[in-house]
């Protein structure tokens, strides 16, 4: 299986994993899927820092904004929660989850700040829709939240799409090179 289509379905995976695991207060179970992922991701990485330190870059950012979400009352997750206040433990692992495709699945994105934008603003709030039928989230108003998660997941996708160009363990070179 090509790498890009491992590491996509890897992230879905991950994705249902913290989801689920919010949803039924068992958070570690996401927490602990995601560290495989990641693991996995540093271990195939042709070169581990630069990954490394996007991770760690786009789970700060993660956890800066969905503590905002949380503060400002758009988004009131069930469980997870370590600090009153600020985002689940769970939440934060998936955008380092999330992270682990800016370089493989999402590489197609560089450079496209434009689609990042509109992919961001549609597919962010989409997610997090998907999460709360499933229980991980709960919207305290479903239209404001659903809005104040495209704003700035319109802004974000092309910040984080940039920062993966910048810590780029992943170069194409190297990409055709080892997993063709």
């Amino acid at each position: 299986m090509p790498v890009i289509i491992f590491n996509l379905l890897a992230l879905k995976a991950t994705w249902f994993a913290c989801v689920m695991g919010g949803a039924t207060s068992l958070p570690w179970i996401g927490v602990v899927a995601v560290a495989v992922l990641v693991a996995l991701h540093l271990w195939l990485s042709p070169r581990v820092w630069p990954e490394i330190y996007l991770l760690a870059t786009v789970g700060l950012a993660g956890a800066v904004w969905e503590t905002f979400l949380v503060r400002a009352e758009f988004l009131i997750y069930p469980s997870g929660i370590l600090l009153s206040g600020t985002a689940p433990v769970w939440i934060v692992a998936l955008w380092m989850g999330f992270a682990t495709c800016l370089n493989v699945g999402m590489r197609w994105l560089k450079g496209r700040y434009v689609i990042a934008a509109l992919f961001g603003a549609v597919g962010g709030p989409m997610a997090f829709y998907g999460g709360s039928q499933l229980g991980g989230v709960i919207f305290s108003d479903t239209a404001t939240s659903l809005l104040v998660l495209a704003a700035g997941w319109g802004v974000l996708m092309p910040t984080i799409v940039r920062l993966g160009e910048r810590f780029d363990g992943w170069p194409e070179a190297l990409d055709q090179r080892r997993f063709d």
